[in-house]
């Protein structure tokens, strides 16, 4: 079993796929060059983007996390507010340090190649990197994909069979499960809700004191982030000329905070989600949830129904715990790249992710909680994926918002009924599968269809 840990993950803006998941291996990559012995002969190194990586990395800033990985920071401890000096310098000098302390000749504009015509066999985010010594002979060059939500592969790893996988890299846990009937059947049986058996599982990987310390941590980046995006003003990066709009709602409802008008709660969930989407597209410090480009549905609705709680911690725990287990189901029984599924398989997995998280917190049984991801998802079936300008802001931002009051009323529905919804949520998470797999490449993360070719870029 996965770990909801491995789901949410501290990190910067503007991608989980496109920037944390590039930073990962460009660090994965970098370490390998001394683990093998070959640093100290390295003269150049070349790294080159394929599939979606090369169609929309620069709007993604897939570049900006190639050098940040090259540099040897991590995506959940590095500064963001040092991580652009950082890169500039090297833009600047030419220049990349290597483990060994010795520089040599890097320019990124060069060095950093966008593969427009390669398509990766294993999955559409291919990233491969080169060490050369000074007479160009290779010393090291491995593939890398990307496969969301900041989750990283080689192609041999992709390439093993799913069972075998289990095997070796899966953690032995009290309460495995591989689909939602199981899970459900588990609560049944042990009298357990599904945070309760997700806990459980935890317990088997780290002590619980650790596994609580990361979820409360979790919780408190998504809501710092919040905070920073409600009073950030000014234009996003990237040519859009995208203006923050959280700053602005923020105002009018602290002037009207009491409000009569019922239809304000749209409004409350909005500004939450946006702030967290403009952090991101800014490159700001966000938590993939469970990918960054739908990182503000789940922090909007616990801000929303948790945060201000007299009973918050223990509310953000049972959120999150039973939120990740959902989301355990759609990474190991589908995907959350938006590169492969479109963006039903992130906004939607997150929308159905939340689902779940607020129904157990409104007291919803287990039934209810997957009852409320089942419609989560089923509303978002065949969402697409594209970006105007390859940007997260058109029309990432606005989704997400949308995501979260849909994530609300989905559970709201769901604990007006006790029975099992006539689509399962196994079923609807195979739905999904099968629909990214038929869907056009255009919507899936490539920025060659849909808004991102009917909008004009100013």
């Amino acid at each position: 079993m996965l770990s909801v840990l491995d789901l949410f993950r501290v990190g910067i803006g503007p991608s989980s796929s496109h920037t944390v998941g590039p930073i990962r291996i460009a660090k994965r990559f970098a370490a390998l060059l001394g683990d093998s012995g070959v640093v100290g002969d390295v003269a150049r190194i070349e790294v080159e983007l394929q599939g979606s990586l090369a169609l929309t990395g620069a709007g993604h800033a897939t570049p900006k996390a190639v050098v940040l990985g090259l540099l040897g920071l991590d995506p959940e401890t590095l500064d963001p507010n040092t991580a652009d000096a950082d890169v500039a310098a090297v833009y600047t000098g030419k220049r990349l340090k290597l483990s060994d302390g010795r520089e040599i000749d890097f320019d990124p504009e060069a060095d950093i190649i966008f593969a427009y015509g390669v398509l990766p066999e294993l999955h559409p985010n291919g990233m491969k990197l080169s060490a050369f010594d000074a007479d160009g002979a290779t010393l090291q060059d491995e593939t890398y994909y990307s496969t969301g939500g900041g989750f990283i592969a080689t192609a041999k790893q992709l390439r093993t069979p799913p069972e075998d996988d289990i095997v070796k890299a899966g953690n032995d846990v009290p309460y495995p499960f591989g689909s939602a009937a199981e899970l459900l059947s588990i609560c049944a049986d042990r009298g357990m809700a599904i945070h309760e058996v997700i806990l459980t599982n935890e317990d088997a990987m780290r002590p619980r004191e650790e596994t609580e310390a990361s979820l409360d941590r979790i919780a408190g980046v998504m809501l710092d982030c919040i905070e920073r995006g409600l009073v950030h003003e000014g234009i996003l990066p990237g040519g859009l000329k995208v203006r923050r709009r959280a700053p602005e709602i923020w105002s009018k409802l602290q002037a009207s905070p009491q409000s009569n008008e019922r239809e304000q709660i749209f409004d409350w969930l909005n500004v939450y989600a946006m702030a967290v989407n403009e952090e991101n597209a800014g490159g700001g410090q966000v938590v993939t949830a469970p990918t960054n480009g739908a990182a503000g549905i789940i922090p909007s609705v616990i801000k929303h129904y948790c945060a201000d709680a007299e009973d918050r911690t223990v509310r953000l725990r049972k959120f999150l715990l039973t939120a990740g287990g959902v989301g355990l189901l759609y990474k190991q029984r589908a995907s959350i790249s938006g590169a492969e599924m479109g963006c039903q398989g992130e906004v939607g997995v997150a929308c159905s992710m939340a689902a779940a998280g607020l129904a157990a917190v409104w007291g919803g049984t287990s039934q209810q909680c997957a009852n409320a991801a089942e419609i989560g998802m089923e509303h978002n079936l065949g969402l697409t994926c594209d970006p105007v300008g390859g940007l997260v802001q058109i029309p990432c931002i606005e989704r997400n918002a949308i995501g979260a009051v849909k994530a609300v009323n989905a559970a709201r529905l769901a604990l007006h009924s006790v029975e099992q919804t006539k689509v399962s949520l196994d079923q609807v998470i195979e739905t999904m599968r099968q629909t990214g797999i038929d869907m056009s490449s255009k919507y899936k993360e490539t920025s060659q269809g849909g808004l991102a070719v009917n909008v004009i870029e100013c």
